[in-house]
């Protein structure tokens, strides 16, 4: 029997995910704003036959500019550039629910998935920081718990946008003179806590029903949204233990729902820097950490920790008396994550910064190609992932190299596909392309009635 193959993204990040990068010799110090940059890198990803690219975002600027390249292009505007040079690839950008509305969101989604053929995902985040709170008129985040219901509603008016037109709603009868039929495109009346929208939405159905629906949060709240409403998860885990648990922890939430839990992928982020020998992959890892700037690298920390960077010494630990989880109102996974990892190796400030400078709490690993193929198998096959979110440290070559050295192996290991077989990105992932909630439900129960979308899911209030 062939073996279950398992999923690839690239997560792509200018020069690449180690915040050093850039200082490289090679590496174009402006390739944020550069779209010949990102052409470049998706052409190289789907030349490995990945199923995906991903682009992070946030609506504030993130981090400090001094430190690294901190300014971004809009992810759904980029990725539209890109799919006019990619043919079978997923385009998955990130967009928060904290800080859109879900009419114009569910149109630029939409919109997407039709310009690609069926290639749009959607990373579904609830903005943390009051930093970004402020560039929309408050004075600090909202409270955690809030922000994901409000996640929760705001999915699901996009989902009922995205079904406001059946999927035979356009007929084109240029002798009759009808365009679309009337009756197979409904408002949906919905009147929640946070949202009223009416609704229907003005591009039709995507080619997908919906677009891929990805998550990252890995709190509690975050791993019930997941358990809930995504089809993929980015996660940073450190070890194989942490991985087990947290893969197991999500699927058991998402069987507790009624979901199937294959119809969930976990994918952790790993951070793979190869070199063709180990000794010559740990002194590319040394040198880039060599790179890093301590006191820019010790603010960003000590904004994680919500301390002041006084309260940090490059050559100590941690200090004792550090905030409880309960008290982080914001990232709250990645908070215990970094505490954790300092904790569990006793690392100093120093230490933990070179830690985080690859991955920002993804697990890094230095090696050979066969190596990373290595540990991607074990994971795989120790029910840790379904598949991986690959962050090349240096960009483009780190994409160059796995796409070239570690892909062929994981080809030849039966792990991987040899071709595309696929046209969408839900079927690159193996999963369904949705039934439409508006009219599927309706006509089989009903038959064509036109009853509205009011009759049929009621109010929801997320």
């Amino acid at each position: 029997m062939p073996r279950k193959q398992l999923h690839l993204n690239a997560f792509l990040m200018s020069t690449g995910h180690h915040e050093a990068s850039w200082r490289l010799p090679e590496s174009h110090a402006e390739a944020n704003s550069d779209l010949g940059h990102y052409k470049t890198l998706a052409r190289i990803a789907e030349r490995g036959l990945l199923d995906s690219l991903f682009l992070a975002d946030g609506p504030v600027l993130m981090g400090d500019p001094g430190r690294r390249p901190a300014a971004k292009l809009e992810p759904t505007v980029l990725l539209t550039a890109l799919a006019g040079v990619t043919e079978r690839i997923g385009l998955i950008a990130t967009a928060s629910t904290s800080y859109n509305e879900p009419y114009n969101l569910a149109r630029r989604f939409a919109s997407l998935d039709h310009v690609s053929g069926g290639r749009a995902g959607w990373n579904i985040v609830t903005t943390a920081g009051a930093d970004a709170a402020r560039n929309f008129g408050l004075d600090d985040t909202p409270l955690h718990h809030d922000r994901y219901r409000r996640a929760a509603e705001f999915v699901e008016v996009s989902t009922k946008l995205w079904d406001s037109w059946a999927d035979d709603a356009v007929v084109a009868d240029k002798e009759a003179g009808v365009h679309a039929l009337a009756d197979r495109v409904r408002t949906i009346a919905h009147t929640g806590e946070f949202f009223r929208v009416d609704g229907p939405l003005n591009v039709q159905r995507p080619p997908q029903g919906y677009p891929l629906l990805v998550q990252a949060g890995s709190s509690e709240d975050g791993k019930d949204f997941a358990a809930r409403y995504a089809e993929a998860v980015f996660t940073a885990q450190q070890t194989l233990e942490e991985g087990i648990a947290f893969y197991k922890d999500v699927k058991q939430r998402a069987a507790a729902l009624g979901r199937n839990p294959d119809g969930i992928k976990i994918l952790p982020g790993i951070v793979p820097v190869i070199g063709d020998t180990e000794a010559e992959a740990l002194e590319l890892d040394a040198e880039l950490d060599r790179l890093i700037v301590p006191e820019y690298a010790k603010r960003q920390l000590a904004k994680t920790l919500k301390l002041d960077p006084s309260e940090l010494h490059l050559d100590r630990e941690l200090p004792e008396n550090l905030p409880d989880e309960d008290e982080i109102e914001g990232a709250k996974s990645r908070y215990t994550l970094v505490v954790e990892l300092a904790r569990r190796e006793r690392l100093t400030v120093r230490q933990l910064i070179g830690r985080l400078g690859g991955g920002r709490g993804h697990r890094t690993f230095a090696g050979t190609a066969e190596q990373v193929a290595d540990t991607i198998e074990r994971w795989y096959d120790s029910g840790a992932a379904d598949g991986f979110n690959i962050m090349p440290a240096v960009l483009p070559s780190g994409l160059e190299v796995f796409v070239d050295r570690v892909v062929p192996i994981l080809q030849e290991r039966g792990l991987f596909r040899t071709e595309y077989t696929g046209t969408t990105l839900r079927e690159h992932y193996g999963l369904p392309r949705p039934a439409n909630r508006l009219f599927d439900t309706v006509d089989s129960d009903a038959g064509h009635t036109g009853i509205g979308l009011a009759g049929l899911v009621g109010v929801n209030a997320g």
